[in-house]
């Protein structure tokens, strides 16, 4: 199977949508010619002409409530922001209106939206561009959240979320656009709400989302030299929450870690814990369950405070071992 990069992989499930279905176009600051603050729409432009790569104003509230209002109409918004930072500037027409619309209609009004934004640390992009606020977005009753962490499931969960009837917070971090995986060419959707086991293992089970992910798969790799044999289970959305597949994992290995780049607190790993902790899965469990999170801190624009500010491979090896009482 031929391979893409993850940012491939986004822009070819964007440009697939938008030749089938008219009523799906994208808008956003700079995503026609300069292609966007990180070249997802390069080319873009080129195919679907300026009323369909429709450059905005800076102003994320404005562009927001330009979604929401043409969702309502029947058209389906992709909404491109720069940096998943500037979704706090957009937080009334996200949370007040996207969210709530629906539900305020009677189910006579559907808010069909993507919103689309880059998110996480290691860019050094600095405090107000670094940010991983997800959890926040969980909160919040009418919004879907998902996050991808490879190639193959971006491209079939951003067809899902363009064709969900609901809005849709799309996460796709920085560093994983450059990363590559199999592809196929054709259309393909993966459905909102099924997690996938990245890596099967019998010792412990490791959560962990988006960046994340790759890194406790690398964790995984290393404690297998030592004998210990991890699971990795990756939920791809966690709105809605595929709580069997965790459950199912952690009531096999009876251990569970839970990673997000997030601050861990108030980090979306507390719900995780929580669920598992009020399942069956808990009578499996033979050790406390281990957050990896976040510090308590905005994010560093030094490279190397940088890094210490979000876990990172030797931070989740060493969890696990503690988990296992063998560090």
């Amino acid at each position: 199977m031929r391979e893409l990069t993850y940012l491939e992989a986004v822009r070819e499930a964007m440009q697939q949508e938008m030749r089938e279905n008219e009523d799906v176009y994208i808008l956003g600051e700079d995503i026609g010619l300069y292609g966007g603050a990180f070249g997802v729409t390069r080319g873009m432009l080129e195919e679907f002409g300026p009323e369909r790569i429709r450059n905005t104003p800076i102003s994320e509230s404005g562009i927001a409530g330009a979604a929401v209002g043409s969702a309502l109409t029947g058209m389906r918004p992709i909404l491109e922001l720069q940096f998943s930072d500037f979704i706090t500037i957009a937080m009334d027409q996200m949370v007040n209106q996207a969210a709530k619309l629906r539900y305020m209609y009677g189910g006579k009004g559907n808010v069909p939206m993507v919103l689309r934004t880059p998110s996480g640390s290691g860019t050094g992009a600095a405090a107000q561009h670094s940010q991983s606020l997800e959890a926040w977005m969980t909160h919040i009753p009418g919004l879907k959240v998902v996050q991808p962490s490879s190639p193959y499931d971006v491209k079939g969960l951003l067809k899902a979320a363009i064709d969900d009837p609901n809005p849709v917070i799309f996460y796709e971090h920085k560093l994983l656009y450059g990363t590559k995986g199999e592809v196929p060419e054709e259309q393909y959707s993966i459905p909102l709400g099924v997690a996938d086991v990245k890596r099967e293992g019998t010792d412990v089970t490791i959560v962990a989302t988006a960046i994340m992910v790759n890194k406790a798969l690398e964790a995984a790799k290393e404690l297998e030299k030592e004998g210990i044999s991890v699971e990795v289970v990756d939920p791809r959305t966690l709105v809605p929450l595929d709580t069997e597949t965790i459950i199912k994992s952690v009531s096999k290995t009876g251990r569970l870690v839970v990673v997000h780049e997030a601050v861990k607190r108030g980090g979306y790993g507390g719900e995780i814990a929580s669920m598992v902790a009020e399942s069956e899965a808990f009578d499996y469990l033979d050790a406390p369950i281990k957050r990896l999170g976040g510090i308590e801190s905005p994010i560093p624009y030094n490279p190397e405070l940088e890094r210490m500010a979000v876990p990172q491979i030797p931070d989740i090896v060493q969890a696990v071992k503690e988990t296992l009482n063998k560090a």
